[in-house]
């Protein structure tokens, strides 16, 4: 096993995974400004299941296609969810064979209904037993290093809780929601609870939840003692706050931070560019919500929105952005 996650430097970087945003083309403008480690979005080990079990040609499956990546995404790990362990245990075959990824992970952090109600996501960690059968599949059936990505608390359940039942089992990394399944992305990150992580887990360690600026960034750092940060909402419209928070200082991170209005306008071009190479228009369709992330802060934002919902070509872009004088 190629245990890249053994290879990572202090104080790492990871994009975590979000549904319907890291596709290849964010993770590849993250990768540019200092990403070190992506996530795919959250695929369904079901549908995979299924998808085999009708003996449909794989190669186009939605789910893979969702999956694919560039080389220069590596190391690259596809995010798993779902609550059958045999579900898992194929997907985790596809996965190694088709995609070729640089590893595994497992969803119990996913707060949304629509997940819950599956079972999976962050009320999967509250059924310990059955996570650890999904756990233990999905290692079986892969040579890939396998990680799991939670919260601080599920109910009654603390990741520490948690962490113990599963000790024997073969994970080498751990992202750690610094909320509870209640606080959702609200609230204080429960930074005490990630630091306790290290007397409970002997592999990787990343903090995560609340990660906007180099300053907060430090901040959970010095309190959790983490081997990295996993950055997710902070990143929308932002895919530079990597290279934000490598920095030594506040403020040289300030100077390599910060973006004028042409500036930003530059990396939108590019995100847009590189997200109808590898969608077409419907990659134009998809980067709506992007446009709006990244204006803001920008004078006149909110009239520039109410236009930039409506693109469907680059030229609509470029033509929005040079009537509002920010290019």
């Amino acid at each position: 096993m190629n245990n890249f996650w053994q290879k990572q430097k202090s104080n790492f970087l990871a994009m975590a995974p979000m549904a319907g945003i890291t596709d290849s083309a964010f993770r590849q403008m993250c990768k540019k400004y200092g990403c070190d480690v992506t996530y795919s979005e959250m695929a369904s080990a079901t549908a995979l299941f299924y998808d085999a079990k009708k003996k449909k040609n794989l190669d186009k499956s939605e789910t893979l296609k969702l999956l694919k990546f560039s080389e220069i995404e590596r190391p690259y790990v596809v995010q798993l969810f779902g609550s059958d362990p045999e579900h898992f245990a194929k997907a985790a075959k596809i996965i190694s064979e088709k995609i070729k990824p640089d590893g595994i992970d497992i969803n119990f952090g996913c707060p949304v209904k629509k997940i819950q109600k599956q079972g999976a996501g962050a009320v999967l960690m509250k059924d310990m037993k059955l996570a650890r059968k999904v756990i233990e599949a999905t290692i079986n059936n892969t040579d890939l290093p396998v990680s799991i990505k939670t919260r601080t608390k599920v109910e009654d359940i603390s990741v520490l809780d948690f962490l113990d039942y599963i000790k024997e089992l073969d994970i080498k990394a751990l992202m750690i929601h610094g909320r509870t399944l209640k606080q959702m992305f609200q609230g204080d990150v429960d930074t005490a609870v990630i630091k306790k992580a290290r007397d409970h887990f002997g592999g990787v360690v990343m903090a995560n939840g609340g990660i906007n600026s180099w300053e907060e960034a430090n901040k959970i750092l010095k309190l959790t003692r983490a081997d990295g940060l996993g950055i997710a909402r902070g990143a929308m419209g932002r895919p530079w706050i990597f290279r934000e928070v490598m920095c030594s200082t506040s403020t040289s991170c300030m100077k390599q931070g910060k973006l004028d209005k042409k500036g930003i306008f530059k990396v939108v071009l590019e995100h847009v560019v590189l997200a109808e190479k590898l969608k077409g228009r419907q990659g134009i369709i998809e980067m709506r919500k992007h446009l709006c992330w990244y204006l803001q802060g920008l004078p006149g934002a909110r009239k520039m929105r109410r236009e930039l919902v409506q693109v469907e070509t680059i030229d609509d872009v470029r033509r929005i952005f040079k009537e509002f004088q920010v290019c």
